[in-house]
């Protein structure tokens, strides 16, 4: 019988490593999880831990740890390692972390033989996917990041509390870095087929109440109003990249908002930021490009100017 075993790295074994793997376990995403960590005590208690799910759910995924030297025939390496900034941070400020992680981690990952799909989940992570792009020399189709994805799906839940509507039903995505200039496609959303902007406007007794500014802002902070109080986000950002790994393994041609490079899309190029695309076996099959309103245009083009300036700063890096 021929072996068509989907392999799943995942680099980085707390909070959220460790909840995505959880999530792709019970969600039975692929055959295999190989667990990598800075300490092979905990990976090892970790895969322990996950492999004892297996009597409750309804297919098994084998689970053990490995090093990078191990990685050549995955399909997909979930990035995950990383350091959790302070209150007085925001992703931003966890770049120089990130860049000493993965300078060294990478080169050894595609001296491994690897050639198959990076996922970036760690922040600021429409830099460490550029990162990842430019040190593996892999297509830019092949490199990815969870990007707005999480802080779209955010939005979705955050509309429903004001709409009778069931999340899934919210149609829409935000747009630009996984950070503080991040913003809603308001153009783009939609209930049901029906614009958000056009609804409230035709039912002000019923939605007039709503705030997009305010939602918008909501959706910006989620992440750090969970942070505040316990210290991490890691369920959503965990069942996001179990969501986004189903849909390359799947070929599933889901419409995902990511961390892309981009390449003349949205009139830009050289950069990884956030946007709609088709995910498919090969990784970002196409890039949407939206049609922004001017004051979307506008928002889109100062996300881009922040992670540029970061894209300056890791070219100034000789490790990089």
């Amino acid at each position: 019988m021929a072996s068509n075993v989907r392999k799943v790295a995942i680099v980085g074994v707390g909070s959220v490593g460790s909840s995505c793997a959880y999530s792709l376990i019970n969600q039975s995403v692929c055959d295999e999880i190989m667990l990598i960590g800075r300490t092979p005590d905990k990976a090892y208690a970790q895969a322990m831990d996950l492999s004892h799910c297996m009597d409750f759910i309804h297919s098994r995924t084998k689970i053990y740890t490995g090093t990078y030297e191990d990685c050549g025939d995955m399909d997909i390496i979930i990035l995950c390692a990383g350091s959790y900034p302070t209150n007085s941070q925001n992703r931003m400020d966890v770049l120089g972390t990130a860049m000493e992680i993965h300078s060294t981690m990478i080169s050894r990952i595609m001296a491994s033989g690897f050639r198959g799909i990076f996922l970036a989940a760690s922040n600021p992570v429409d830099l460490v996917t550029y990162m990842v792009w430019k040190l593996s020399g892999l297509p830019r189709n092949q490199v990815l990041g969870t990007g707005t994805s999480i802080d779209s799906s955010r939005l979705k839940t955050l509309l429903s509390d004001h709409l009778p509507v069931d999340p899934r039903s919210v149609q829409g995505y935000v747009l630009g870095e996984h950070g503080e200039s991040q913003f809603p496609a308001w153009s783009h959303v939609t209930i049901g087929g029906k614009p958000i902007l056009e609804i409230v406007k035709q039912h002000p007794a019923r939605f007039g109440h709503m705030d997009l500014q305010e939602i918008a802002l909501q959706t910006r902070n989620a992440g750090w109003e969970i942070f505040s109080r316990k210290g991490s986000t890691h369920y959503g950002i965990g069942n996001a990249i179990a969501y986004i790994v189903r849909s390359i393994l799947n070929n599933d041609h889901k419409i995902i908002a990511v961390s892309a490079i981009l390449q003349g899309e949205y009139g830009q190029s050289d950069l990884c930021i956030g946007v709609p695309a088709i995910i498919t076996r090969s990784g970002i099959e196409e890039i949407l490009e939206l049609n922004l309103s001017p004051a979307e245009h506008e928002q889109f083009n100062h996300s881009c100017s922040v992670i540029r300036k970061a894209i300056s700063y890791i070219a100034l890096q000789p490790e990089v």
